[in-house]
């Protein structure tokens, strides 16, 4: 359905650097480099994780500028072997373990940029999530901007109206005039202001932001990650592909999502939950209405935090990483020497960051 949703989006020519081939870690170096993510999450006091199209692929959705990805295949008119449908897609391990890792405050927000509604499956509150870009089963009223959840995948993107009125009386009590539209945003769009205003300042307050199968290349989304290294806060990078933001990274890891993910709950010492349909507040979405909308009390109770943390403390300007090659990882009696950084050290990857730019796309989505 990747393809479906591609398709029903509004022509566009400047869809960023695609097919760079990927590259994996040694074993020795992932397991390694798992250890020290590992240890930032323990150390860390807020977390943020961002996640892009590649948290998805194992859940048989394609990404769209990996080497088979709707995008790169596109311009050879191809398309992808593997789509299954939107409707049909379960939570990947990488679902499952962020929704365990906000459970156990270990993780303290998700911004994603999927519109996969996959996140929604996996029973992850909207307390702690952010849908940059929309979501598949999401309507949105025109009027007072309420969000439900579907029973089933839109039929339609780029905010167009289905006709049917607000349900909004059913949750407050008072009655709303407004129509729903699809959620899903196209090309044009603005971000939805309040998943914004929260990456942002979550993202802010951060010490720790991990960005989870993205290349970033679609801002604003793709450099609300730098907002948590402006104030001081590490980065981290899993990517099969190179990122525009990798040297401003800590730490980037290449390899799946799923096995890094899986990896470090073994290290942390935590079970991996298995997907649960009575979680998934879609297959209740027939019967009954469900609110999918941000609190407001949660927008006010962050932005005082927010204003607090870090209203006027200067941030940083610098935010390029010494390169260091990742042989200098030093891990002595469970303790990272942060003066030793694992960094990327394939040349190709820096030609291809330096040669090509892309002009950035204002207000839109990454999985656009």
């Amino acid at each position: 359905m990747s393809c479906n949703y591609a398709d029903g989006l509004s022509p566009y020519e400047n869809k960023g650097i695609l097919g760079v081939p990927e590259k994996f870690d040694s074993i020795d170096k992932f397991i390694k480099k798992c250890e020290l993510l590992a240890q930032f999450i323990n150390q860390a006091k807020h977390v943020v994780v961002h996640t892009g199209a590649g948290i998805s692929t194992s859940a048989g959705i394609p990404d769209f500028r990996g080497p088979n990805g709707v995008w790169t295949l596109e311009r050879e008119g191809k398309r992808p072997s593997i789509n299954i449908s939107f409707a049909d897609a379960l939570p990947t391990k990488t679902h499952m373990i962020l929704k365990k890792l906000v459970e156990c405050n270990k993780v303290h927000y998700i911004v994603s940029q999927n519109i996969d509604g996959l996140h929604l499956k996996s029973g992850l509150p909207r307390k702690y999530l952010s849908e940059l870009h929309g979501n598949m089963f999401i309507d949105e009223c025109n009027l007072c901007k309420r969000q439900f959840v579907r029973h089933s995948p839109v039929e339609t993107v780029g905010k167009k109206c289905s006709g049917i009125p607000c349900a909004a009386e059913h949750v407050t009590g008072r009655p709303c005039r407004g129509r729903l539209y699809d959620g899903v945003l196209d090309w044009e769009h603005s971000l939805p202001e309040n998943d914004l205003l929260m990456s942002e300042w979550h993202s802010s307050i951060a010490d720790l932001s991990i960005c989870l199968g993205t290349t970033l290349q679609i801002v604003p989304s793709g450099n609300l990650p730098i907002e948590t290294v402006k104030y001081g806060g590490n980065l981290v990078i899993c990517n099969l592909q190179p990122t525009k933001h990798d040297n401003k990274a800590d730490l980037i890891i290449n390899y799946y999502v799923d096995d890094i993910l899986e990896k470090v709950m073994e290290i942390l010492g935590l079970d991996i939950p298995t997907y649960c349909e009575n979680d998934n507040p879609i297959k209740r979405a027939d019967s009954t209405i469900i609110d999918w909308t941000i609190d407001r009390r949660d927008v006010v109770q962050l932005e005082k935090l927010f204003k607090s943390k870090c209203k006027g403390v200067k941030k940083k300007r610098n935010l390029v990483k010494s390169k260091r090659n990742s042989s200098d990882l030093i891990l002595l009696n469970g303790v990272c020497d942060k003066s030793k950084i694992v960094k990327r050290d394939i040349k190709e990857e820096n030609v291809i960051n330096e040669d090509i730019k892309i002009e950035p796309v204002e207000n839109t989505s990454e999985t656009l």
